[in-house]
């Protein structure tokens, strides 16, 4: 009683806006409803997007880090090692490089698809995937969204390898490689492998900010976050 009492006499001294700043701090009372813990979980996506997502989208975004750095695919890596062998290792750099640019404009141009698709997600059991793993929330987006994610991106992709010239570069490269004597020709579809990559590539960027939101106080950035995320700390 007297801890109270000091409380309020301490208040009186204090004008609004510091009287305001010590509201805030107050624990929140009530039982936090699935709809609100929904929206902080989309929130925390959003950040994701916002802070970590639209790092794929610079130069080298994805060609210079390792999470998500898009290797070639195994019947490729023959191509790869043959252009090396006879002194082409240039070339095959160029590839490689081209196929991480496509991907680099690609989530660039479609940054809207992702933003969409977290605002439309419906969680089932919002308490469930907060108290879940560092990635649940992520995890569940991806479960959810990856098959009308691909059907959107994939033109995108295929959009970016001319605007980046990655298609000519891969018809040179592939050219160069099936000239080389005895070696079994290729012909591959790089879009569908590179649209999963990327999509691979942009989860894996969410499910970092989704991972430090849930471990470091200091990332959750509105109020909502900080209410439901409080909860999980407590698990």
């Amino acid at each position: 009683m007297r801890k109270i009492t000091i409380f309020f006499i301490a208040l009186t001294f204090m004008g609004c806006a510091e009287l305001q700043k010590v509201v805030n701090q107050l624990p929140q009372g009530g039982v936090l409803s699935q709809s609100q813990i929904g929206n902080g979980l989309r929130q925390a996506l959003d950040n994701g997007i916002q802070h970590q997502v639209t790092k794929l989208t610079s130069k080298d975004g994805f060609y210079k880090n390792n999470l998500v750095k898009i290797l070639l695919p195994e019947e490729l890596q023959a191509v790869d090692r043959g252009l090396r062998k006879i002194g082409l290792g240039n070339l095959a750099d160029e590839g490689l490089k081209a196929i991480n640019r496509t991907a680099e404009d690609a989530v660039k141009t479609a940054t809207p698809i992702f933003v969409n698709a977290v605002k439309e997600i419906t969680f089932a059991d919002a308490k469930n995937i907060l108290l879940g793993a560092d990635n649940a929330a992520t995890s569940y987006l991806e479960g959810k969204t990856t098959s009308a994610l691909y059907s959107e991106f994939n033109p995108v992709i295929k959009n970016s390898f001319a605007k980046v010239g990655a298609d000519k570069i891969w018809s040179n490269l592939i050219s160069k490689y099936n000239s080389i004597p005895f070696v079994k020709k290729v012909n591959p579809d790089l879009t569908d492998y590179v649209t999963t990559e990327a999509l691979d590539g942009v989860f894996t960027m969410i499910a970092v900010e989704e991972k430090g939101i849930r471990t470091k106080v200091g990332l959750r950035n509105t109020a909502l976050l900080r209410q439901v995320f409080a909860l999980q700390d407590n698990r």
